[in-house]
């Protein structure tokens, strides 16, 4: 099976499997985004019986949102409907800050640790700045992963996992 990309402010697909891509966002025009690599990565690594749902804060057509708020709305609707909250940080403090992805760990870390991934590369321009999130990652019991490749792997794994505990179907991946 294949995935469904679902872009910020586009309807959240209920009850199916789901990840969920979340880091920093480059400013338009600036650097690459690394999501598309991340979708790349997914959609050939998921074997599961139906599509998996890849959500995105990131604007269909790069066309942004009428309000703050309506992006914000949107985004905490992807979080909380997630199987799998994928952190990926490659941390430059000039292009990719992560300001916001910083509250974004902590409210998932804090509430559903069970439902992250962190990947944190350490030949990101800034890698000691990811130096707390890794910490309570690891106290929390939360995967942290060097790599793109493995941050999906472990990503994919926990949405097989719980799909298998709620509905009692399998839903493998590639490895």
């Amino acid at each position: 099976m294949s995935i469904e990309l679902v872009y910020a402010r586009e309807p959240v697909p209920a009850g199916r499997p789901s990840v969920m891509l979340l880091g920093p966002t480059a400013v338009a025009g600036t650097i690459p985004s690394w999501r598309p690599r991340a979708v790349e990565l997914i959609e050939a690594g998921w074997r599961g019986d139906e599509p998996l749902v890849v959500l995105t804060p990131e604007s269909r057509g790069g066309v942004r949102a009428r309000t703050y708020e309506d992006q914000l709305a949107s985004e905490l609707e992807m979080i909380e409907s997630a199987d799998a909250a994928m952190f990926w940080i490659p941390r430059d403090v000039v292009l990719l800050p992560g300001f916001t992805t910083n509250v974004e760990f902590g409210l998932i870390a804090g509430t559903c640790p069970e439902r992250a991934v962190l990947g944190a590369p350490p030949d990101c321009p800034n890698p000691e700045r990811n130096r707390y999130l890794i910490w309570h990652a690891r106290r929390l019991g939360i995967p942290v992963c060097d790599t793109l490749p493995e941050t999906v792997f472990a990503a994919l794994a926990l949405v097989t996992a719980r799909h298998e505990r709620t509905e009692g179907s399998r839903l493998p991946i590639a490895g």
